[in-house]
Formats: structure tokens, sequence, C-alpha cells
């Protein structure tokens, strides 16, 4: 039997196939060590990257993954109250409503939707929202607040439809209240949130986007001591944005009580006198510049700025008259109370004496131009006390032209005129006192004797606030010292401000006899019942009519009050028109002092005076 080899048990191979063969089973471990070095270096990348989230970026990932649910909710300051001379209260502050919304919730899908319902709940834009929220960036921590003064209606609403309004909740906060309505609003001025512009010139300053500030009146001037200081929580929150618990908290710091020099009786007084007529009246404690009272119409009521304004709103506001603007801050041509300024720079300046007498006529004629009387007549040959007492133009004139234009210029700066009284108030003008080299720059053309003239009497380029007028009475009645008005009951440095006009006693003595003498017997006899001294002015104002003004004080021997009311575009003469609403005010002072009360008055002496009185003068 024949014995067979195991290996003929295995089919025949050939070489060719052999060769192949140990190609294949040779690219075994090759494959093996290249996929192994492929997930070696798969794996590196992988762990570097681990390794820079957890050891590089590890405790920015974990600031934004607990901001999540770490947020902060800010508590303002509840502003200083703010009380009149008296201690009573103008401005304070109440508790309100506010929806807000977490920054974080724009950044969820429900956010077009949220936007959507919050916009017809309350009644704003969706631009609107969108833009305030933005503002604050998607990793703000920080409530921004979207509406203020919410009412329940609104409060409700917002509750019932809470599942929907992801990131939204609604907070109790202070916001500013005046109890007596629009009463010294130019003086109070309102309080507004600091938008996106505002904010980025104040950050700097510590103001937060969204705080709200004082943007006019003493609100503004004084925000430093109103103010106060921030605080805040910091709370644990939900996905829905709502609050699970408080992990830390910092009590904010009322701001500053203050007191200022208003006095609420006395400037109800002034804006009932004033009444409905566009103009300004503006009161001074002579002696040491505190404002009394300062009224301008048309006006506002503040309160409306504690919630939300609409630009309709906005827009019907600026269409009453401009009711933001303070005319007792504004320049107006002074016409015949100027003449204070005329007889002193001609009594002082050594070409006249106090005892001048000059010839009057209807008109002067100087250069082709006629500066006529305002009785078309003249008042035949009269002195200062005569001249101041029924506003002569063609004396005055002549006093003007005798002293000449520099004297008069600078006279008329050493009374403050062309520069700002320095008032706690953003906003005043300078006025104007025009000189030659200001009408070549101007209308390049020399300042001219006519120019002169004009000024004597308060016209041409003159141009002076009702609050510079009264300083220029003040003048006149403290005896001879410019003061600077104030609102800060506790401003030292402005209560002792005095500036020496160093005037001689025969000027004093002679003006103050000729503003006597226009309430005994002059172009404001009618008021002869309250005892004051003053000076009327009717001042041109084309193509328009005629402004009236009339500044006085009071007691005329022993002054503690000065007042300037200012009717724009009136039509009638100062004596008549503004001059009854000086003696109101002064009436209403001189009553309350002797503790007379408001219902106690006798206000048919001065319908009688508004019926009577020199029709008109310049």
């Amino acid at each position: 039997m024949t014995q067979v080899s195991p290996l003929n048990t295995v089919n025949p191979i050939s070489k060719a196939e052999r060769k192949g063969t140990q190609r294949t089973v040779g690219s075994v471990p090759r494959s093996i060590f290249i996929m192994t070095v492929i997930s070696l270096l798969l794996l590196g990348g992988i762990g570097s990257r681990l390794t820079y989230l957890q050891a590089i970026e590890g405790q920015h990932n974990r600031e934004l993954a607990e901001n999540n649910r770490i947020r902060l909710i800010p508590r303002h300051p509840v502003r200083g109250t703010i009380f009149d001379r008296k201690g009573r209260v103008l401005a304070n502050s109440s508790l309100s409503h506010s929806a807000f919304v977490w920054p974080l919730a724009q950044s969820k899908p429900t956010w077009p939707q949220t936007v959507k319902r919050l916009s017809q709940i309350l009644d704003i834009p969706e631009a609107e929202i969108r833009e305030k929220v933005a503002a604050a960036g998607n990793n703000s921590v920080t409530l921004v607040r979207i509406a203020r003064g919410l009412d329940v209606e609104k409060i409700t609403a917002l509750e019932e439809y809470s599942q929907e309004l992801d990131g939204v909740t609604v907070d109790i906060e202070h916001v500013r209240a005046y109890p007596l309505k629009g009463l010294g609003a130019h003086v109070l001025g309102y309080t507004g949130e600091l938008n996106a512009e505002e904010f980025k010139e104040r950050r700097k300053e510590g103001y937060r986007l969204g705080d709200i500030v004082g943007k006019m009146g003493v609100e503004e001037s004084l925000e430093p001591l109103l103010r106060g200081e921030w605080g805040g929580q910091q709370v644990e929150v939900n996905g829905q944005g709502k609050v699970v618990r408080v992990l830390g908290q910092k009590e904010s710091k009322a701001g500053q009580d203050v007191t200022i020099t208003l006095d609420a009786n006395l400037q109800k007084a002034a804006e009932s006198a004033l009444g409905s007529r566009k103009g300004a009246v503006v009161a001074l404690n002579p002696n040491n510049g505190a404002v009394l009272a300062m009224v301008s119409y048309p006006t506002f009521d503040p309160n409306i700025f504690s919630g939300r304004i609409t630009p309709q709103t906005w827009k019907e506001l600026q269409g009453e008259g401009n009711p933001f603007v303070n005319r007792t801050m504004r320049g107006f041509p002074p016409a015949s109370t100027f003449k204070v300024v005329t007889a002193t720079a001609g009594m002082e300046s050594g070409k006249f004496s106090p005892d001048t007498y000059l010839n009057t006529f209807a008109y002067l004629n100087v250069g082709g131009t006629a500066f006529g009387e305002w009785n078309k007549a003249g008042f035949g040959t009269i002195g200062f006390v005569r001249a101041l007492a029924m506003s002569s133009n063609t004396f005055f004139g002549q006093i003007g032209r005798g002293v000449g234009g520099p004297t008069l210029i600078d006279w008329s700066r050493r009374y403050g005129f062309g520069e700002k009284t320095g008032i706690d108030l953003s906003g005043e003008s300078k006025g104007l006192i025009a000189d030659e080299e200001w009408k070549q720059k101007n209308y390049n053309d020399k300042w001219a004797v006519g120019d002169t003239i004009n000024m004597s009497i308060g016209q041409g380029f003159t141009q002076a606030t009702p609050l510079q007028i009264a300083v220029m009475f003040s003048v006149i009645a403290n005896g001879g010292d410019r003061v600077k008005p104030h609102l800060l009951e506790d401003n030292r440095d402005a209560q002792e401000w005095r500036k020496p006009l160093n005037l001689k006693p025969t000027t004093l003595e002679t003006i103050r006899n000729g503003l006597r003498s226009v309430v005994t017997s002059g172009t404001a006899a009618a008021l002869n019942y309250v005892p004051m001294a003053g000076k009327s002015g009717t001042a041109e104002a084309p193509p328009g009519p005629t402004h009236a003004w009339f500044g006085g004080y009071a007691p005329y021997d022993k002054p503690e009050i000065v007042v300037v009311a200012f009717v724009e575009h009136s039509g009638g003469g100062g004596g008549k028109t503004a001059g009854p609403i000086v003696a109101k005010v002064i009436q209403s002072y001189l009553q309350d002092k002797a503790g007379i009360k408001p219902e106690e008055t006798k206000p048919e002496k001065v319908g009688q005076a508004e019926a009577s009185g020199v029709d008109n003068d310049r």
C-alpha cells in the first residue's frame, strides 16, 4: 500500500500564487500600525481640546453656565426728596410696577413670540422692546426695564400670559412724583430713563443703562445730590427666568434730600397772576439772590415723564408753544426797564448830575432815524426822576448820546448784562450787549450813534433775560451790589457772593425816587395801592405785537423782594399788562408775611389797576 505524504493533502501552489499570498499576509500588521497612529492623533487632539477647555477656558465656561441661573436684580436707589424753603414737598418718590426682561431671553427660540405678546400687552412697538434689550447684550445678567408705571390691567395680563413670556418679570420700583403737579415745573424739571446715547457719555460716572436721571431743572443740576447709590440682589433663577432663591443682597442708598429757595405759595400766586399768557415771572430776594418764584408759560406736568412718553405725546407737548423753554432765562429786548442802566451811566460818568434837566420832544432825529416818545408829544423840561416816571425816550436818548456807546456798554456789563447770572440751572442765555466788534462781525458795519440811542432805551440789538432784569433791580434795591441768583438753599457761596458797583449815594437815591414815582404818579400809577417801586417797559418786537415788561421791588423803603414780569407779544403797555402781575405777586408775598390767608385778599383792586393806568409806554 503506497503511503501518501500529508503535504499531498494540500493543493499545490505556484510560485506566482505564493508570492501574491505573501504580500497579502504581510499588509495586516502595517494596517494595524497606521490605524494605531491615526487613533493616537485623534485621541491626542481631543485630549488637547479637553485640556484647553478645562484648564484654560474652564473658568469662562463655568461663568457662562452659571449665568444661565445666577443673575442680578438691580435695586435703584430712592431719589432724594425736594422741599421748598418752608419744608413743603415739591418732588418725592412713589412705588410703581415695572416690566423687566432678562437679556438672555433674546437668544431663546421663543423670543419672537415673547416680544409680540409683550408688545400687545404693554402697547409698545416690538422694535422698541428689541432695541432696549439688545442694547444690554445677550450675556448681560442684569434685568432690562422695558416699561414703567404699569396699571392693574397690564400687570394682570402679564401674569395670565406668564407661560408665554419667557424671561419676563414684573417688579416694584420707585418712580418720581410731583404732588403739586405742574407747579414750578421749569424749576424742578423732570426725570427720565438714560438712553443708549446718554449712557455712553455717562457710564464713567457709574451710571448703568436704564438709570433714571434728572433731565431738566434742579432734577438735573442737583443730580449728584439726589441720585443715591445702587443696590441689588444676586438670585438663582429657573429655566423660565423665575427667581428660585436669593443668594446675596446689597441695600441701595437713598439720595440726599434737598431744600430749594422756592416758596410754593408765592410760586402758585405768580403762576396764577401770569395765567395762560405766554411769558415769565421771576421773584428774587434782592439781598442774597435766593429765587423765591420762577414761572414760565406755557408749562407742563413733570409727572408725565414717570411713564412712557410716546412719540405722539411728545409731539403734542412740543406743539403747545415750546413748554420746555424757560422764558425767565431767555433773551428779549428789555425796553424801558433798561433806562435804569442808562440813568446810572449818565450820573456815574459825571457828564450828567442828578439835578440835570433836559427838554423832551415828540421825537429825537438822529441820522435820519426818528426816536419818538410814546405819547407823541414829549413831556417838556424834566429831570431824571420825572423821566423815569414817565419813561421818556427822548430824555434817555439824549443821556445815551451824551455818555457815548463805550460808557453805556461798560455799565450794561457791570450790571451783569451780556453774561450768565450763574444760577444753578442749565440752559441760561447770556442775552446780548452788542458793541463795535460785534456789529462789525455780524453786520460788517461800524457802531453808530443811533445804536447807542437804541441801547439807551432798551431796543436795537440789546437782549436781556427776565432773570437779568431781576438782578438789575436787586442792585438798586439792596444798595448797589450785584447778587447771584440761586435755588439750592444751602448754597453758601451764592448767598455770600457780592459784586459792588460802587454807585454814588446820589445816583442810588435819584434812581430810587424815580422808580417810586413810576408807581405814585407815572406809567404804573394805578398800582399805587402796593408799597412798591418799579419800572415799566414796552418792547417793539416786529413783525409781532409788542412785549410788555414790569419790574419792581417792595417794600420800597426797605426792599425784601424783587419781582419781574414779562408778557410775550402781549400788544399792551408794560404798566397796564405786566404791572398788575408784579403787584399781585408782591401783594401775595406781603400778605403771607403778615399771616393773611389767600382767601382774605381783595383782588378787586388788581382788577381796577388792569382797567386803568397808562395805555402804552416805551
